[in-house]
This record gives C-alpha cells, structure tokens and sequence, in this order.
C-alpha cells in the first residue's frame, strides 16, 4: 500500500512539473533581454528572423516569442522599432495588454510602437504580413527622434 501511495504521489509531482514546463515554454525558448532605465547603448539592436507558420490577426508569426523583454522599473519613454526586407509586424504581449503593430507610411513602413512601458515581462513577435521569413532588426531606444 506504501507503494502505491509513494506512486500516486510521484506521478502527481511528475505531471505538475510538466504543466509548469509547458506553460513557460514560451519564455525558455525566446532570447530573455532586461532593460533598466538608461540602459546602454542606446540604441539596444536585436536580430533574428521574423515570419512564422503561424498564421494570426497580426501576420504570419512563429509558435515561439522572438524575444522576450524584462522592464525592471517603469519607463517613461521607450520606443521599439522592427525593420526587415520584407512587410514586418509586431506583437507586443505584456502587463499593459496585447498589441499589435502593422507597418504603414507614417512610419516608413516599419512597425513601431512607443510610450510609457510599465515594469514587467514583455514577449515579442516579430511577423510577416506575406509568407516568407527575413532577417529582421529590432532597434528599443528611450530616445524620443
């Protein structure tokens, strides 16, 4: 009977463990970058490929973050900027809510978003509007030009 109870039990960990595993699979498999307040340089430039299989109402994306960002206090300011060769979104996924970025002539065709960023995690999608993956480059700055 201890047997059995010593099984139950360690089956029971077993499957909590892979629960939580699963659950931030999302962040493990993205780069992790934490920005302080004046953080140098400025601007911070990530690379990586943008696009995905995954189709969404924000571009084709991957079924992983791209990046996933840590703002360790608030900041008043913080603009993020992607460029690529092809037609790239951004899907911002944090405390304040999930928004996404499509490119337009303002911006000069590339998807930018900015403002005040509460501490927190933010996960990053960096997407396509057509299919196809580029190499992209995604400038974060507290720089208000």
């Amino acid at each position: 009977m201890n047997t059995y109870k010593l099984l139950n039990i360690l089956s029971s960990v077993l499957a909590l463990t892979a629960s939580l595993l699963l659950s931030n699979a999302k962040s493990v498999m993205a780069d992790m970058v934490t920005i302080n307040p004046d953080f140098q340089p400025d601007p911070m430039v990530l690379n990586g490929k943008s696009g995905g299989s995954k189709p969404s109402d924000c571009g084709n994306i991957a079924a992983t973050p791209n990046q996933v960002i840590e703002v360790t206090k608030p900041i008043p300011y913080l603009k993020l900027a992607v460029t690529s060769d092809g037609k790239p979104t951004l899907l911002v996924e944090g405390p304040g809510g999930r928004f996404c970025v499509l490119p337009d002539n303002y911006s000069g065709d590339k998807p930018e978003i900015s403002g005040f960023w509460q501490a927190g995690k933010y996960v990053l999608y960096v997407g396509e509007l057509v299919d196809g993956e580029h190499t992209y480059t995604l400038s974060i700055s507290q720089q208000k030009n």
